[in-house]
């Protein structure tokens, strides 16, 4: 592999077809069947990765990057079949499934044809009903295998999901999940939306990151319009979604530490995502602050008190989280459950292209704040903290890590928060958007279209657990069953936002 074909994604896009004009910040290129083709011979023999791939009626659309630029290619498909992604890119696998389920639009030679969002329960439902879902078969030289079905239903408060272990003993020789069961129609029901109706939606994919899917959809929107929301809008935006990640976090190393036995550190970390989200509805009236980020802007703003709110509490969480860092390093009990369990090799983590905390676990330094960067990110100061053991300890220490640069973030954000206004009226007119924006997860990406009086046409938002939840399958195999909440808890991936 040369070092030209990772850095010339756009310019060999720009020689298959020329881009649209509308098509904003990157370029989206119109290619034939022989185009896509060329594409996808290069794509075998390069390391671009993969942003998404989502359909149309008669459209299939492919997201990409490379170390520096993104595009999109596009293929009309009016027999609504395409030559498939997923032979070079297996994080395409669901993807292209999805499509299959919503639009009918078949990937030729796809890796995997099996449903996917559509359970056989849709009107006109292309799953046959009655049919058992054909889970792969598993086997282990000199081995007995049995089978263990769990969930959809679940024990706790969580979403459904389903999880088919076959194991050897209590070793895991091969994890499939099922998904789908929350499918909500979210992009059906955005379609001939005026913006600010639609990002109702956008901000309720998935709640525990309302504020990021909520920020990728504003930029989107933005972008198709061609316009920028005010400066001081964009540096609340960016205090929501650092407030976000922190409770987040916590939540998240308090569970994982729960599930290893140790409630005590649950308890403390639940107490610290307390005050993050009670500060949050004191400063912005919302818990998750839900519908505070809108396109053009800000539906609220932040006043003095709240400044001085926000700051004493990053000031007093400082303390506290590294003196319970403190805690769970210096306990053998609890280092014993999470080191060396559930490892995700770095070589895996790039060839899905996932990012987040699996991905930085395990060598993957992407951060969408950095690159391809946005407003006011790229004004701030911060470190993307990046480990190479890809096991669940190294996914909490990624966790601790980045709440300690979230706080340092939200001290600077308020100390430097520019006056002026916080929303911008929006044009009526037609465009087209991508935007990507760092969730606490990861990396969301949201294209939309917008029609010629400025309502949603088409918008396809991917969320980060799209190319995490596979990852899962592989980071259990070969570990023991009890281990299985563990592996699961330290990925906390989204039912809700992969189900769209």
């Amino acid at each position: 592999m040369t070092q030209g074909m990772t850095q010339d994604l756009q310019a060999f896009l720009a020689s298959l077809a020329p881009a649209r004009p509308d098509h904003r910040p990157w370029p989206r290129h119109e290619l034939d069947r022989a185009g896509w083709q060329a594409l996808l011979d290069r794509l075998a023999a390069s390391d671009w990765s993969l942003l998404g791939l989502w359909g149309e009626s008669e459209t299939v659309h492919l997201a990409l990057r490379d170390d520096t630029e993104v595009a999109v290619a596009s293929l009309l498909c009016p027999e609504r079949r395409y030559p498939a992604v997923s032979i070079h890119r297996p994080s395409a696998i669901r993807l292209e499934r999805a499509a299959r389920d919503l639009f009918g639009l078949e990937a030729e030679g796809a890796a995997d044809k099996r449903p996917w969002l559509d359970h056989g329960r849709w009107p006109g439902s292309r799953a046959g009903a009655a049919e058992p879902y054909p889970f792969l078969a598993a086997e282990a030289t000199g081995a007995i295998l049995h089978q263990i079905p769990v969930g959809p239903v679940h024990a706790g408060i969580i979403e459904p999901g389903h999880f088919r272990f076959h194991v050897n003993g209590e070793t895991v020789v091969r994890l499939e999940e099922r998904l789908g069961y929350v499918h909500k129609g979210i992009e059906s029901l955005m379609a001939g939306r005026a913006p600010l109706e639609a990002a109702r939606l956008a901000g309720r994919l998935s709640g525990d990151s309302t504020v990021a899917h909520s920020l990728a959809f504003a930029r989107a929107i933005e972008a198709a319009l061609g316009i920028e929301a005010p400066a001081r809008a964009q540096w609340l935006r960016a205090l929501m979604a650092e407030l976000e990640r922190l409770a987040n976090h916590f939540g998240d190393i308090g569970a994982i530490c729960n599930d290893a036995t140790f409630p005590l550190l649950l308890a403390q970390y639940s107490l610290l995502r307390e005050q993050v989200l009670r500060a949050a509805k004191d400063c912005f009236g919302h818990r998750l602050m839900m519908d505070c980020v809108l396109p053009g802007g800000t539906a609220v703003d932040l006043d003095a008190a709240g400044i001085a709110r926000l700051a004493g509490l990053a000031r007093s969480l400082g303390p506290r989280l590294a003196a319970l860092a403190h805690v769970y390093e210096t306990k053998p009990s609890l280092l014993d459950r999470t080191v060396l369990t559930g490892i995700v090799k770095p070589e895996l983590v790039h060839r899905f292209a996932t990012g987040g905390f699996v991905g930085r676990a395990s060598g993957r330094g992407q951060d969408a704040r950095r690159n391809p960067g946005y407003p006011p990110y790229d004004e701030l100061d911060f470190a993307v903290p990046v480990l190479m053991e890809g096991d669940v300890n190294a996914r909490l220490q990624i966790r601790l890590q980045e709440a300690g640069e979230s706080l340092k973030l939200i001290d600077q954000i308020l100390s430097r928060l520019p006056a002026g206004p916080i929303a911008c009226e929006l044009p009526r007119r037609s465009g087209e958007g991508l935007a990507l924006v760092e969730g606490f997860r990861g990396e969301i990406m949201t294209w939309l279209s917008l029609d010629a009086e400025g309502r949603v046409a088409r918008c396809h938002p991917r969320d980060p657990s799209w190319f995490q939840w596979p990852l899962l399958e592989a980071a259990i195999e070969g570990n023991i069953v009890a281990d299985f909440p563990l592996c699961n808890k330290s990925f906390n991936g989204s039912y809700s936002g992969q189900d769209l």
